[in-house]
């Protein structure tokens, strides 16, 4: 028997004698990654899997789940309320993300060539992003209230301006709700915008002046192109931020959640009411793999759009 052994282990250490260093370092490396992987299979894969199988059942955790097919999609999308939330969704998708970007580059651009108090006047825009969406929602509609309370209502006064509804009106309402999650992910989006354009290499802008370019040919040549993988990263991030929105609704539609008239629901907000305050698990499982499948076919759009060409 021991001699037995002794010829397994001698076999099994011919064999991996017999692998290339670049193999063993392959088989070493997906040793330490299989847990990992697996566990992340576990959390990530498995209820993905789930709520795909769920949308196809009537399940109201009261009763075990009951196969109905493609009943809760044909459900939803005969839903003229879904698509109201459909078409706020991407609204705050289609309006959110160029302007978040926009502000935040043109912000960074600048405080990039500020040398007096650069790190307090960063941190000022980052603070917003630090802040609790709920904390942040909460006291933006205090200032979207009427006056003697609201502090905008107030400042529109004093310059002439008529009070505006706000919250209470359904064509500004949107709008309303989205310029304090535009202002809390500043920050974010401006210190990532430095931070890539603090990589590109100096001797590109002294090149360019010496060649006798302009400030606005120099950004258009030479920074904008360069920084196309932080506007790749930020747009995608971005975009699923403002798909997923739900926060900043919740909080300051808290009477009415995504009022006037659903004119503020995001779809997020949708599969919250769907699931835990008319208990259809099915139903917002099914709601639950629309948002998936936007979510995915927008950033693959968005990197497809977006890709190096070679």
């Amino acid at each position: 028997m021991a001699s037995d052994t002794i010829t397994g282990e001698a076999a099994r250490g011919r064999l991996w004698d017999r692998f290339s260093i670049k193999t063993k370092r392959v088989i070493w490396a997906w040793t330490f990654l299989a847990l990992p992987i697996l566990f992340y299979a576990g959390i990530r894969f498995y209820p993905t899997l789930q709520a795909f199988w769920l949308s196809l059942t009537d399940w109201d955790l009261l009763r075990p789940a009951n196969f109905i097919g493609l009943a809760n999609y044909q459900k939803m999308f005969a839903d003229p309320v879904f698509w109201k939330v459909f078409q706020n969704t991407f609204l705050y998708l289609l309006i959110g993300t160029p302007l978040s970007l926009v502000l935040s580059f043109v912000i960074a651009f600048y405080l990039d060539r500020v040398r007096f108090m650069h790190g307090f006047i960063r941190a000022l825009y980052f603070l917003p992003f630090l802040t609790t969406a709920a904390a942040m929602g909460w006291v933006w509609r205090w200032f979207y209230q009427p006056v003697p309370i609201g502090v905008i209502n107030g400042m529109l006064g004093s310059l002439g301006i008529a009070q505006q509804p706000f919250l209470r009106s359904t064509v500004q309402a949107l709008p309303t709700v989205l310029a304090p999650a535009i202002w809390a992910g500043l920050g974010f989006q401006i210190i990532i915008f430095m931070a890539g354009l603090r990589a590109i290499p100096s001797t590109f802008y002294e090149a360019a002046r010496i060649d006798g370019l302009g400030e606005w040919a120099i950004l258009r040549k030479i920074t904008i192109p360069l920084l196309k993988p932080t506007t790749v990263f930020l747009v995608v991030f971005s975009s699923i931020g403002f798909l997923r929105i739900f926060d900043q609704v919740y909080n300051m539609t808290t009477n009415d959640p995504g009022g006037p008239l659903n004119a503020t629901k995001p779809l997020v907000l949708m599969i919250y009411q769907t699931a835990f305050s008319s208990y259809q698990m099915g139903y917002a499982a099914a709601q639950t793999v629309v948002l998936f499948s936007i979510l995915l076919a927008v950033s693959l759009l968005q990197l497809w759009i977006m890709r190096e060409k070679k």
